[in-house]
């Protein structure tokens, strides 16, 4: 061990203004002030070094020791992320505060991410990060906005932070541009926000759908102001809106609104129109990438749709092999969006939804022959079809898949999975930790998972923090995160084990007697009771949910 105490120089400060920021914050007692190369006096006084390496990954870093008079640390990172990813270690794992000082963990590290693209997808209106205010939602895909204007950041910066802090690399973000949560504005700020913390923002789209660019507003990207002034160039939709997801109880249902309407993909007008709407998104925010979709909520079944997309998407075999997407919409079209974007942007992360539970089927492998070099093709998975996934996907038929850069996106762990409680707010580390291991010993290269509810939800929390490590370094034991991660955070070993005991025991049953229930709220009364400060605020959290559990089951057979 080796103290940090006084007198502290930082280089590189005014480069590294978040991650200079983040050890001001965690060291208050230290003294700092910035210096530059050559200053005489920084052989005599402790000195921390932040630099980027240009020939490390993005989100790499290493650190290192060094000083035979005073600490000399050396903090090198990948472009973007790696320095704050750096420091965030020697805060989080390498370091323990105290009255003199600062003891630091003398040991040399060289970290490199296992799985790139570890991301975080959302919608705006059912992301809840900031919860004093109004106008929370937890699921849907085709409503209005109902928090006051400024809930849009105030969510969102909550959300950035945490990625930062966690090795989260992307957010994912459906309605990105929207007049009522402030437009044009309030999303080059988040970007701005996101940028200096080492967090990709990509905006959520479809092709001809989900409201094109531009989600909601008075803008000429957005497809209501479009097709309103062109109706000829609406998508015929015979059947009806929406989808149905089997391993979520209960059906779901999509009411048409301006929300719902989707253009023809066959119409030269719409592509067009669609390609020019990229390229001022790639121009105009400072954007980490785009995430690409073809819409999932009915196909154009006019005769110009149906002749290009041959016989297996044909009317009558749409019901035996897809759902209510077209592989060939998207493989006929992803490829110009993709075009429109790297032309004013070569760093962008492209990621290309395949669509659902596909991934085992070799005819719509099949189907990506043409997709452009260089895109990120996100494969969903719903719970029943990871089960498969995790059984049968092996590094082989990875290798053969037709695209290079091919990621898990888990579709369950959400909302849209689960009996009425769904799997939002359950304890799902655990299937993280899962995937992201499956994921690297069949050589996918990364994971997206949901990220809208706040990490004030204890099994919440306990999730993302387990999505962070693991899909950095899927290699890591659980034990090892248990005991950086959870038991700390709980009061220890044998606190921590009753209450992941607990979440864990309320996730398996819808219905538990109003007699256990008690018996776990009295256990959780007892945490309250033997900790204190954050970790109090945990077992209350834990009591609040046993409690409206056992009000819920009053007055019920």
């Amino acid at each position: 061990m080796r103290l940090l105490s006084g007198r502290v120089a930082l280089l590189g400060a005014a480069q590294h203004p978040h991650a200079t920021k983040r050890l001001k914050q965690s060291w208050p007692n230290l003294h700092w002030f910035e210096a530059k190369p050559g200053d005489a006096f920084l052989d005599e006084v402790a000195v921390i070094v932040l630099a980027t390496s240009a020939d490390k990954p993005e989100g790499a870093y290493s650190i290192q020791i060094s000083g035979d008079r005073a600490p000399r640390i050396n903090i090198d990172g990948g472009p973007f992320s790696g320095v704050i990813y750096g420091v965030e270690e020697l805060i989080q794992r390498r370091s323990t505060s105290s009255p003199a000082g600062v003891q630091l963990i003398v040991a040399s590290i060289e970290r490199v991410p296992t799985l790139s693209y570890r991301t975080f997808w959302t919608w705006d209106h059912s992301s809840n990060w900031e919860l004093d205010q109004i106008g929370h939602q937890e699921t849907g895909v085709f409503n209005p906005y109902g928090k006051p204007p400024t809930g849009f950041l105030a969510d969102y910066k909550r959300m950035v932070d945490f990625c930062s802090a966690h090795q989260i690399a992307a957010i994912v973000v459906y309605g990105f541009l929207r007049d009522s949560h402030g437009g044009i504005p309030s999303a080059q700020e988040l970007c701005r926000y996101a940028n200096e913390r080492g967090v990709r923002i990509l905006p959520g789209i479809a092709i001809c759908a989900y409201g094109g660019v531009y989600w909601e507003g008075r803008n000429q990207y957005n497809l209501a102001t479009w097709l309103k002034k062109n109706p000829s160039f609406a998508s015929q939709i015979h059947s009806d809106i929406g989808f149905q997801i089997e391993d979520l109880s209960f059906p779901l249902a999509f009411p048409r609104s301006d929300y719902t309407l989707s253009g023809c993909p066959s119409e030269p007008a719409n592509m067009a129109w669609m390609e020019d709407s990229v390229s001022w998104l790639a121009e105009t925010f400072d954007i980490g990438g785009i995430n690409i979709e073809s819409g999932d909520y009915g196909v154009c079944d006019c005769t110009r749709c149906n002749s290009r997309r041959g016989e297996r998407e044909s009317a009558e075999k749409r019901g035996e092999s897809l759902e209510s997407w077209s592989h060939a919409d998207l493989t006929h079209n992803f490829p110009r969006l993709f075009k429109a974007a790297t032309s004013k942007r070569s760093d962008l992360w492209l990621y290309c939804e395949l669509q659902w539970d596909n991934l085992l089927d070799p005819l719509g492998s099949d189907s990506f022959q043409s997709m452009p070099e260089g895109g990120v093709y996100q494969h969903t998975l719903n719970r029943s079809y990871w089960n498969r996934v995790k059984r049968e996907l092996t590094a082989n038929d990875v290798a053969r898949l037709p695209t290079s850069k091919n990621i898990f996106r888990c579709q369950f762990a959400s909302q849209w999975n689960g009996d009425e409680r769904t799997e939002r707010y359950a304890f799902n580390g655990r299937d993280f930790a899962d995937m992201s291991r499956k994921a690297a010993d069949v050589g996918m290269m990364g994971l997206t998972v949901w990220g809208e509810a706040s990490p004030h939800h204890v099994s919440t929390e306990l999730s993302y923090l387990a999505f962070g490590r693991f899909s950095y370094d899927p290699s890591l034991t659980w034990d090892v995160f248990k005991a950086e991660e959870i038991d700390p955070r709980l009061g220890g070993e044998a606190t921590a084990n009753e209450f992941v005991s607990i979440l864990e025991e309320l996730d398996r049953n819808q219905v538990l007697s109003p007699k256990r229930l008690e018996v776990l709220r009295g256990i959780s009364a007892d945490g309250i009771k033997s900790t204190a400060g954050d970790t109090e605020g945990r077992w209350i959290w834990l009591a609040n949910r046993l409690n409206r559990r056992l009000e819920m089951m009053k007055g019920k057979d």
